[in-house]
């Protein structure tokens, strides 16, 4: 069934034996100071027969990081709590990818012993954050200085390093989601006036110089990135998306990268607006490699879009929550068990609504006799 998803395709180096990715879930189970522990082991061992895993969002560094119990990629005791994971998933037989994460604006001070998070331009981005100290609203955020950026660019190649070390098969930039990527593609949040401001040109220097020293440690075949182009994410728009997404998707073209993930919200989206015209169409023909689209899909409308080239892989998110053996399940026709208590569980400590979801036959096999 959807005999498309389950057909191999080379995402750059990686070699994928079906197009159904696990898509990027921030979870919150890491141990003290942001080290994956053995939850997260056996959390990603069960998904591995997802096509590609691509991690949860991981901190490149402290000033980067504004989640509580979300991991990291700058330490050495970081480093090697995910090697213990990426050695989980190549012995079940999997792929997983390393997704980089600097969230700029949404740092609150809280984490940052009372200094203000970092962004683009000085902005606040609307609602409220989860800080160790509970839920606070956002706090106001400075303008990254012009010679701070080479630090910031110099962050993302230690933690790519890392990533190396601790035996992922690449890695993905997170520039979506209002993140700090994000903030400086999209001129709602860049006001600057130098060089990173202004053009469509301009905003996305950030992007194309963190890619270039991404791509300088791991090879552009193993190195990707993660785009938000339709609507506000976060406080983060775009008053010309088309110029602002279609400059970035020419600039990733010519890097040659594995492949490009884009979110595209369904009604159901957890962020973003769903009433805006989608840029994928004019991405696909800007962006020659593969094509990865993520959000809300079910298997039918996932196995037309392949059919239909649309794109060449989907990433899915929550279903990946609830259903370990997700690519088994649409391979049967199962039904999908459902997310039980969200997103009450999507962010608590502990295995409830992490680990305990069972695979297929396990549900099977302790089904009532009747």
């Amino acid at each position: 069934m959807h005999d498309s998803l389950f057909q191999p395709i080379k995402l750059g180096a990686i070699e994928a034996p079906n197009r159904i990715l696990m898509a990027p879930l921030t979870r919150g189970r890491s141990e003290p100071g942001h080290v994956p522990g053995e939850l997260m082991v056996e959390y990603y061992r069960q998904r591995a027969s997802a096509g590609l895993i691509i991690s949860e969002a991981t901190g490149i560094s402290v000033e980067g990081l504004g989640w509580p119990a979300a991991p990291g990629i700058w330490t050495a005791e970081q480093t090697e709590g995910w090697k213990k994971v990426t050695e989980a998933v190549h012995e079940a037989g999997g792929r997983i990818m390393l997704q980089m994460w600097h969230m700029g604006r949404l740092v609150h001070p809280d984490f940052l012993n009372g200094e203000p998070g970092v962004s683009s331009s000085a902005s606040c981005a609307p609602g409220n954050a989860h800080t160790p100290l509970g839920t606070k609203p956002n706090a106001p955020a400075r303008a990254l200085e012009l010679n701070e950026i080479p630090r910031v660019v110099d962050d993302y190649g230690k933690a790519a390093r890392n990533a190396k070390e601790a035996g992922f098969d690449g890695v993905q930039l997170h520039g979506a989601n209002g993140y700090l990527i994000d903030q400086f593609l999209r001129d709602g949040v860049n006001k600057r006036e130098d060089e990173y401001g202004g053009t469509p040109e301009n905003r996305v220097r950030l992007m194309r110089e963190v890619m270039e020293r991404l791509i300088a440690e791991w090879g552009a075949d193993r190195v990707s990135i993660r785009l938000s182009p339709n609507g506000e994410t976060q406080g983060v728009d775009d008053s010309n998306p088309s110029a602002t997404f279609g400059e970035a998707a020419r600039v990733l073209d010519k890097m040659g990268i594995s492949f490009l993930e884009l979110r595209e919200p369904g009604p159901d989206g957890t962020f973003g607006q769903t009433d805006v015209p989608k840029q994928s169409p004019l991405i696909r023909t800007l962006f020659k490699g593969p094509l990865v689209l993520n959000s809300d899909y079910t298997a039918e409308q996932a196995d037309a879009d392949v059919v239909q080239g649309r794109a060449d892989a989907i990433s899915f998110g929550r279903p990946f929550i609830s259903n370990p053996d997700l690519p088994a399940r649409i391979r049967a026709g199962a039904e999908w068990a459902p997310n039980v208590d969200f997103p009450k569980t999507w962010y608590l400590p502990g295995p409830v609504g992490y680990i305990d979801y069972p695979a297929m036959d396990a549900e099977k096999a302790s089904a009532p006799a009747g």
